[in-house]
């Protein structure tokens, strides 16, 4: 149509014509990707994903529930399992804490059956179907096609039964988790409602259902405790479950819809979202919402039949081994099927976090009162721990108004709980994992120029969460760092407190908050406060000290999820200032070349979470993903694509157990999206993205600012061995460094990468190297005290250090704060007696904190030999911990007091020296069920006089049982009133773990400190 026609239409005609062919365009450039989707990505290995309906981020979640308990249950479903419970209207995608799975619908036929061992069904893989917003499978038992779908606040099923005038729709409200209080309400013959408050990992949630079906029931039966109520229209308790029944029905469909809120507030979702029974047309705007969300980037090429349809994943289940590695897929697999592997990463990076306000805007807040979102809508299921890495930059460059929503949820949840979210859940606070990384979100989206909210308010917020007392955070601001000696994972947490401290500085500096951004700035360099310079890795400190024994490889509860390799390389906000630490750009790199070689194994305590590994990385938990970008500080950038190239063919692929760890509500997705794209922000908050290695021959990312921002790499489909960069364009331009800043993106244009089969040293060595320093404010590393423990015998030698090499150490001895006047370090000390240490480095007039530590003499004449021995992972001190004088608390995470053994029975011998008098003998232990440590069934006291023949003199049964679930002591204490220069200690374990236990048939430990024998 030439213009000229425009001209002679109506200016309403003419905003028609322009409209429709605007639509018309929009339609015609969308793709359907949604083939390019498989939901069943993740559902396998240790992804804990889940197949089910739902929308972009939506409140519904409507999934088959396949499982009910264990680490692999935790969305409810697992690809390997093959019987069904039923569907329900909520899950968790990829988290490693099970909840959700609320408001269970279960078709059935026959005589209505209300127990979840009767009513459930077998069903096969090859007839399970899932594509974004539709899932489908069929009931072996029943002879029923089950099918689903979603809209964002409401889901749809649709129920195809067989002949029988016993048709069932069972609802269970005690499915899963504890239930606190839950009723069910028939309002009519095609309508019931009801509520379910739960405590599981959220402790107090709210589900307000509300249900409406196609066909009226002909019959319905409510039961509380599973005894039927006939003729009740209501009923309320714990156990509340009901069938409605059909006669003869063919098709059922029943629309839900849930709120937080209320009944009336999930019909007014419903209403507002199905105002009708057609499945096929919610089928078909479910996927149109998908395609809209995914054609915000579209890739092409990337490899050999790279786009073919996905594999087909239904063709039966195969076994997983509870805790075993992923399999590693092979590289042809990972080429063939990269567009898909792609496209189901970004449909999972949209599944949470989720829509929890109601239409009218009405939600149940962190303070457990209703509120209302005015003009934005209120989220729950923040990962923040995880997401904040690469999920939340890469929402903040393609969905810039949902991520404006985020803020000003936080902000929402500062006003109702003084503080922001950790792991909001339900709006409930779980307090899960650790760090305050709402803060990296907020900061980096008003960097990228999200600021349509208070940024004063936010900038109280975040000073708010780091300045409050909890989790090591007095003494992180007190000491500069968090204390071993009083909190667990002090390591870890010093270290993301850094971060955090650090994003909180840019946001200060961004507002014009000079002295803020002073203070904050300072803290972000606390890290150097836990960084060894003696062996090159974050270390926790104890008592002054060094945590000894070391080693890196050592899961301990010095680390969050992880050991020193997992943590010595998390300072992205100060690279530079580590690769000085550790001596220099080549010893740095030297360290990177280790922890991706390295043959030693983990090492201490069993972590589910540590897979993926690629020598001591491990690409399956999220501490690790930031790492492969850290050769570009290096000399041999060219080591970046390598070691990316090595993860995206081995931690990736198009199959069940296609991720290499937890999804962890995108965060695993949102790597392999950005790293694909070949950009990387490691700091969010600064504005440099690492240029990695792109995986298609081009990626289109839509920007919202209505620019284009293309990523080219032509040698992605030659070969799959175009593994290194040889040359680079920016706007057709020779581009000469290893990072591309957030505004290039930002004002679209095209980014050509070429790569080939060689690394291309002359084209590499002259590119800029990226920039991660802290400059200003730079503080003088605290000393720390080098020796074999807190207690001794006889004398203890003390060293003292600083990483700081031009830094001078000065230390008291009187209980003193140091000074610049106080003694001068120069040499180890030797103490014979009882002796308090407090030491300061200064350097140029500038002064760390004070280091304190206090070396106590014991005097025990007792002599312990072990026949049992003790756990490497929970040695104490070692051979004395029974005698030692330093008794362990209750918070047995911290100050390695504890002994453990498991497996096997405590056997200890003392021996006195000679023949004495004892009135008394005990022994503390501990007890933590949920972390397996139980206290001894019994403890019996044996004496000898030659340590041959033992006589028992006493045993003393545990006064708690296993069901106490507090973290406690309990001394075992015995009246003894005899003579022996020899006694025996026998502590019996409790065993395998009970049925109840979530652990069940693993074995219990006995956790042991501090024998005394009262003479």
């Amino acid at each position: 149509m030439s213009i000229h026609l425009f001209k002679k239409v109506s200016s309403f005609s003419l905003s028609i014509l322009l409209s429709a062919s605007f639509i018309s365009a929009n339609a015609q450039k969308k793709k359907n990707l949604t083939p390019l989707v498989d939901p069943f990505i993740g559902t396998g290995g240790h992804g804990h994903t889940f197949p089910g309906a739902t929308l972009p981020f939506g409140m519904v979640q409507l999934s088959p529930d396949t499982r009910l308990e264990g680490w692999d249950g935790c969305s409810g479903y697992h690809y390997s399992d093959t019987t069904v419970y039923g569907f329900s209207h909520t899950h968790l995608s990829g988290t490693g804490v099970p909840d959700y799975c609320d408001i269970l619908f279960m078709p059935t036929t026959g005589v209505p059956r209300l127990n979840n061992s009767e009513y459930r069904s077998g069903f096969k893989k090859a007839n399970e179907e899932a594509s974004p917003g539709y899932y489908k499978t069929y009931l072996d038992k029943y002879h029923i096609k089950a099918e689903l779908t979603a809209t964002l606040r409401a889901g749809l099923h649709r129920y195809t039964f067989p002949y029988t005038d016993k048709a069932n729709i069972v609802i269970d409200l005690k499915h899963r988790d504890k239930v606190l209080d839950s009723w069910i309400e028939v309002v009519n013959d095609h309508e019931i409602r009801g509520m379910r408050r739960s405590s599981s990992w959220a402790k107090d949630q709210y589900v307000y259902f509300y249900a409406k079906f196609s066909k009226p029931f002909s019959t319905y039966s409510i039961a509380s405790d599973e005894i039927a109520q006939p003729g009740k229209q209501k009923l309320e308790g714990k156990n509340i479950k009901m069938y409605v029944q059909f006669n003869d029905p063919n098709e059922v469909l029943v629309k839900v819809g849930i709120s937080s809120v209320s009944a009336d507030g999930a019909l007014k979702n419903l209403d507002a979202d199905l105002n009708d029974f057609d499945f096929k047309q919610t089928v078909k705007q479910a996927k149109a919402a998908w395609n809209t969300e995914l054609n915000k980037i579209i890739v092409e090429g990337g490899g050999p039949q790279s786009n073919q349809q996905p594999v087909n994943t239904n063709n039966g289940g195969y076994p997983y081994a509870q805790r075993s590695r992923p399999r590693a897929a092979p590289a042809v697999d990972h080429a063939k099927n990269k567009q898909t592997i792609f496209y189901t990463s970004l449909y999972h990076c949209m599944m949470a976090p989720n829509v929890y306000s109601d239409i009218d805007g009405q939600y149940r807040g962190l303070d457990g009162k209703v509120h209302n979102a005015q003009g934005f809508n209120y989220y729950t299921v923040f990962s923040l721990w995880d997401t904040f890495r690469a999920e939340h930059p890469l929402l903040t460059l393609i969905d810039k108004k949902r991520t404006l929503d985020f803020i000003k949820t936080f902000l929402a949840m500062y006003e109702q709980a003084s503080t922001l979210p950790v792991w909001p859940l339900a709006s409930n606070e779980t307090w899960c994992m650790i760090g305050n990384h709402a803060i990296p979100v907020i900061a980096d989206a008003y960097s990228k120029g999200i600021r349509d909210f208070d940024a004063g308010k936010v900038l109280e917020a975040m000073k708010a969460s780091v300045n409050r007392d909890q989790f090591g955070l007095t003494a992180y601001r007190t000491n500069g760092l968090v204390l071993g000696d009083t909190e667990s994972e002090s390591v870890s947490k010093t270290l993301e407190y850094a971060y955090d401290d650090y994003c909180i500085a840019q946001m200060a500096k961004m507002m014009g908050r000079n002295e803020d951004h002073d203070t904050y700035s300072k803290r972000a360099q606390y890290w150097k406060n836990v960084f060894n310079e003696q062996n090159g890795f974050m270390q926790a400190r104890v008592n002054g000290s060094w945590y000894t024994p070391f080693y890196p490889t050592e899961v301990n509860n010095n680390y969050t999820e992880g050991n020193a390799w997992h943590y010595s390389f998390f300072v992205p906000q100060d690279v530079e200032g580590l690769m000085n630490s550790l001596g220099g750009r080549e010893k740095f790199e030297a360290k990177l070349d280790e922890l991706f070689t390295t043959t030693d194994k983990l090492s201490g305590r069993e972590q589910a979470d540590i897979t993926g590994l690629i020598g001591q990385y491990a690409h399956g938990n999220e501490p690790s993903h930031h790492m492969a970008y850290l050769y570009n500080f290096t000399a041999n950038p060219e080591k970046t694509q390598m070691r990316l190239n090595e993860i995206f063919r081995t931690q990736y692929s198009a199959k069940p157990d296609g991720l290499a760890g937890n999804e962890d509500c995108g965060q695993m997705s949102a790597w392999y999206v950005m790293s694909a794209l070949g950009l990387y922000n490691i700091a969010p908050g600064q504005q440099q993205f690492m240029i990695g290695l792109p995986q298609f021959d081009k990626a289109t990312v839509t920007l919202e600012n209505g620019k284009k921002f293309v990523v080219t790499n032509s040698g992605a489909s030659v070969g799959l061995n175009n593994t290194y960069l040889q040359g680079m364009n920016l706007a057709k331009k020779p581009y000469n460094k290893l990072f591309i800043d957030y505004k290039d993106i930002a004002d679209g244009g095209e980014f050509d990468v070429f790569t080939g089969r060689l690394p291309n040293q002359l084209f590499v060595q002259d590119l800029e190297r990226p920039t991660s320093k802290i400059s200003e404010q730079l503080i003088v590393p605290n000393p720390a005290f080098i020796t074999t423990g807190r207690t001794f015998k006889q004398q203890i030698n003390v060293a003292m250090n600083c990483a700081d090499p031009q830094a001078k150490i000065y230390y008291t001895l009187d209980g003193s704060i140091p000074n610049a006047s106080s003694n001068v370090y120069l040499r180890p000390l030797t103490f014979t007696g009882t002796t308090t240490v407090r030491a300061i480095a200064i350097k140029e007039g500038k002064t760390s904190f004070v280091n304190s530590g206090t070396f106590t003499l014991f005097n025990s004449n007792l002599k312990i030999t072990q026949l049992s021995k003790y756990l490497p992972n929970y040695a104490a001190s070692g051979d004395d911990a029974l005698v030692d004088g330093a008794e362990g608390t209750a918070n047995w995470r911290m100050g390695n007091y504890w002994q453990g053994f498991q497996g096997k029975d405590l056997e200890v011998v003392v021996d006195m020296g000679q023949v004495k008098p004892i009135k008394h003998i005990s022994l503390g232990t501990l007890q933590d069920t949920g972390a397996w440590i139980v206290f001894p069934k019994q403890v019996e006291y044996q004496l000898s006089d030659d340590g041959k023949n033992f006589k028992t003199v006493a045993t003393v049964a545990t006064k708690v049982g296993i069901e106490s679930l507090a973290s406690q002591t309990q001394t075992f204490t015995a009246s003894i009133n005899g003579r022996a220069r020899y006694i025996k200690v026998v502590a019996k374990q409790y065993g395998q773990l009970p049925a109840w236990h979530e652990s069940k048939g693993n074995q219990s430990y006995i956790f042991v400190d501090e024998l005394k024998v009262d003479q």
